[in-house]
């Protein structure tokens, strides 16, 4: 591996929990919270997790109480939510949630927001929301932060004084809501791989011209997002990230995201040796893994640096689930030499 200088970009996790084939719940849930404090003291800037409701391959359903979970299990790392889908929700209940949270552990805690509703009509009725939810994530936005900021219609106890950072993951609309908001944003997918030769993201440069500055921020502030698999050859690195890419195509034929697959079974379907797999399938895996970055550390360092200037980000957070857990672990490492 070639050494490379010093970076100052700070690199953060987001654990979405994912279930692998094989271990419990309480396994997967309990995993997540060792890996927080591995990455605490592989010194990570934060580490968040996500909410999926009625998900087989995803066993984190409740973010704010997994964020607790962490946070007490951890000392400095701060904890976030990657986010809190707040179509789902009332927002005064999310900014007691969040204020109770970061009065528990003052100057660590961070609200990443969505606005997605349920996947299904069975999860969306259990929500009690309907589609159109989704439409009203200014509105909600602007009560929840009013109850966090002290500005709302009466006082949320405990109170937040603001001191929690808010985050919209934004594409599109989100960007423009969280600059008139003064909010943070985070940006992936794989629509920041579709640059088509243009020098800078325009939906950030938008955002950082239209920011204004609230007390959560003085001034714009961008987190990249995108998932990450290191090893110390392409190929490990790759099977690393295969699993959850397998998933996301099967996912696309069977109408769910299943629990994550030990690699050998899926290298051999994918080779024809196990079941039957179409080009179509082929294709889609393969597109799932040309949407993120694996490789060694001198080809990932590569990526994450043109991604970082296309999109001007000020932080990087590492996502992507593995079912192999050796080697996540060994990435996170890798992750942590060569950024922080």
């Amino acid at each position: 591996m070639t050494s490379h200088p010093a970076t100052s970009l700070p690199v953060s996790v987001l654990d979405r929990a994912n279930a692998i084939e094989g271990a419990t719940e309480s396994e997967v849930l309990t995993g997540v919270i060792a890996r927080a404090q591995r990455a605490e003291q592989l010194g990570y800037s934060r580490f968040w997790v996500a909410e999926h409701h009625g998900v087989p391959g995803i066993a984190g359903s409740s973010p704010t109480l997994l964020m607790s979970a962490i946070a007490g299990a951890t000392d400095r790392i701060r904890v976030g939510s990657g986010g809190v889908m707040l179509p789902n929700h009332q927002p005064l209940v999310v900014a007691e949630q969040t204020a109770t949270l970061q009065a528990l552990f003052p100057g660590r805690i961070d609200l990443g927001l969505g606005r997605s509703v349920g996947f299904t009509p069975a999860v969306r009725s259990a929500l009690r929301r309907d589609k159109e939810a989704a439409q009203r994530f200014p509105e909600d936005l602007t009560e929840l932060l009013g109850f966090l900021g002290s500005t709302g219609p009466f006082t949320a106890r405990p109170q937040d004084h603001a001191a929690t950072p808010v985050f919209v993951l934004a594409t599109g609309q989100g960007l423009r809501w969280a600059a008139e908001a003064g909010l943070a944003v985070v940006v992936g997918g794989p629509s920041l791989f579709q640059r088509d030769g243009e020098a800078g993201h325009e939906g950030l440069a938008r955002y950082r011209r239209d920011f204004r500055p609230s007390p959560w921020f003085a001034e714009p502030s961008v987190i990249v997002s995108v998932n990450l698999a290191v090893a110390e050859t392409r190929e490990a690195a790759r099977d690393l990230a295969l699993p959850e890419a397998w998933a996301l195509a099967q996912s696309r034929v069977k109408g769910e995201f299943r629990a994550l697959e030990p690699v050998a079974g899926i290298r051999a379907r994918l080779r024809g040796d196990a079941g039957s797999v179409t080009d179509r399938d082929r294709r889609r895996v393969g597109e799932n893994l040309a949407s993120g970055i694996h490789g060694t550390p001198d080809e990932v360092h590569e990526a994450v640096r043109s991604l970082v200037d296309f999109t001007g980000a000020d932080e990087l957070l590492a996502t992507g689930g593995m079912s192999d857990p050796a080697g996540q672990r060994r990435s996170d490492e890798l992750v942590a030499e060569l950024f922080t």
